[in-house]
């Protein structure tokens, strides 16, 4: 059974980011359904964990329930991880927990990477600061990144439409199949040879000129 493991930093309770996450996980989940895999799906809240987190940095030994934590994100086939903007970075409560987890633990796992924000402006924040992170751990990012800003949640055509790219992106990885997406139709399929083009404006000429000539004002 594939096992995804959606990873949530989100401050407040409900949160957005919660939000987020829960869309990913679902959207993924139904194209893995659709294709006749049936996943297995972890939710974890690190906001829960916020103090282990940080007995972590001064023992240097985690509790029993981080380290289940850790444990169950480094034994997961797929990776989905939200993290609030702050600054335009992730959060540091989601900084701490890939600071404690073993940095080979993500090699070659796939990862789709989400984040909220008051603003677009922060949109750039998965391209300068999650991909990054992930690149580093050897993480395999998904091409497409998910950011939902306040006004998006207002009207969700456009984030659906992310979402959905980004689930199906990941259920790829994963042995999925994904649809494939409508392609507009190339303007430059049916590319008329140069050499036709040539002889059709001599043959042109040709016509209009045997029509000044036989009308008398061709000039010779």
């Amino acid at each position: 059974m594939t096992t995804i493991v959606v990873l949530t930093a989100g401050m407040s309770q409900p949160s957005s980011t919660r939000l987020l996450a829960d869309r990913l996980a679902e959207a993924t989940g139904r194209v893995l359904r659709s294709s006749g895999h049936e996943p297995r799906v972890e939710v974890i809240e690190l906001r829960e964990y916020a103090r282990d987190l940080a007995n972590h940095f001064v023992t240097g030994f985690p509790s029993a329930s981080l380290k289940a934590v850790l444990d169950e994100v480094s034994d997961a086939d797929a990776l989905i991880a939200v993290t609030p903007i702050f600054s335009a970075s992730y959060s540091g409560l989601f900084k701490m927990f890939f600071d404690v987890l073993d940095p080979a633990a993500l090699v070659g796992t796939p990862v789709l990477i989400g984040a909220t924000g008051g603003s677009t402006r922060h949109s750039l924040a998965l391209d300068h600061a999650l991909r990054p992170l992930f690149a580093y751990l050897r993480a395999v990012v998904m091409p497409t990144g998910v950011f939902a800003a306040s006004e998006d949640w207002a009207s969700e055509g456009d984030l659906r439409t992310r979402i959905n790219r980004a689930a199906e992106e990941l259920a790829a990885a994963l042995g999925g199949v994904r649809a494939t997406p409508a392609r507009a139709a190339d303007a430059f399929a049916d590319v008329v040879p140069f050499e036709r083009l040539l002889a059709g404006t001599h043959t042109r000429r040709s016509k209009a000129e045997s029509r000044q000539v036989g009308d008398g004002t061709g000039q010779i």
